[in-house]
């Protein structure tokens, strides 16, 4: 679970810094899958012509770097549509996730993309010490993450954006930058994870990942996300990754068929929003109540 945990996680504290504005990436496991694919041709054209010694590792650094490059343009271009042109997250998301699906099939002509040096794997399959490498690209991660939401000025402007977007605008900060920046770390939340994937898998597919779209979003609400935006925390979000995974790998073995662990996911993320439903409606009914009261009082 430490091995398969951290790629999964990493897309949902992407998913999470976009859902905190109040918007969604729909395509981010297929940027995965298309900056995994890219990176996965540098590094197989370059091996199969017999690299060897140090040269491998300046080959795993030329693919690591195109997996990240393609990650930032899918990136950018969810980014700049959704900030500067100002269509709906959603409807953005939406087509460039069928856009880097179709590049990602057309590249790899629906088979898989393998041949890799031992070194790169070892990115997803290493240990250091008694921990796996994996589990510790995603603690990583995970602190500069809530570092930079929690004590940085573009964190507080992406929680601010998420409350009020217009209030965020008036107050002199530059929204469009803020938002692309959002959809850019997601992008590299995305290349971490297909970096993981392509390694642990010692191949790139295209649908590497795709069912993680669904539990991302699931983990993320699961982990208190408001799903309208503005507030989001890192601890709940990788306390939720954690249930997840220990969930879907239990039920895997005890036998249940893959196909009932997806409609278990289904059924939690509709859980969690009709929890969080009931508890802001009774939150609400209890602020209500304090301001009749106080009205009250006062006349």
């Amino acid at each position: 679970m430490a091995t398969q945990m951290p790629e999964l996680g990493l897309i949902a504290l992407g998913m999470m810094v976009v859902i905190i504005t109040g918007g969604i990436d729909l395509s981010i496991t297929f940027t995965a899958a298309l900056s995994g694919i890219v990176g996965a041709l540098v590094l197989s054209s370059g091996y199969s012509a017999g690299v060897e010694g140090t040269a491998v590792l300046f080959l795993i650094v030329r693919a690591l770097l195109a997996t990240l490059i393609t990650a930032l343009i899918c990136g950018f271009v969810n980014g700049f549509l959704v900030s500067y042109v100002g269509v709906s997250p959603i409807l953005v998301t939406l087509g460039t996730m069928t856009l880097f699906e179709g590049l990602s099939v057309w590249l790899t002509k629906g088979g898989a993309i393998s041949g890799f040096p031992e070194q790169y794997q070892w990115i997803g399959n290493g240990y250091l010490g008694f921990i796996p490498v994996p589990i510790l690209i995603f603690i990583v991660f995970a602190v500069l993450t809530g570092i930079l939401l929690e004590r940085t000025a573009w964190g507080r402007s992406v929680y601010m954006f998420g409350c009020n977007s217009v209030a965020t605008y008036f107050s002199g900060i530059n929204t469009k930058k803020v938002v692309m920046l959002v959809y850019l770390y997601a992008a590299v939340m995305a290349a971490m994870a297909a970096i993981i994937m392509t390694s642990r898998y010692n191949s790139a597919k295209v649908d590497y990942g795709s069912s993680y779209l669904l539990q991302s979003v699931a983990i993320v609400v699961l982990g208190g996300t408001d799903i309208a935006g503005g507030y989001g925390k890192v601890v709940g979000t990788v306390v939720a990754a954690g249930i997840v995974q220990v969930l879907s790998s239990g039920l895997n073995l005890i036998g249940i068929n893959r196909f009932i662990v997806d409609v278990t996911m289904g059924v939690l993320l509709i859980a969690v929003l009709l929890l969080n439903y009931f508890i802001s409606k009774r939150r609400q009914g209890k602020e209500v109540k304090i301001e009749q009261k106080k009205t009250s009082i006062a006349t």
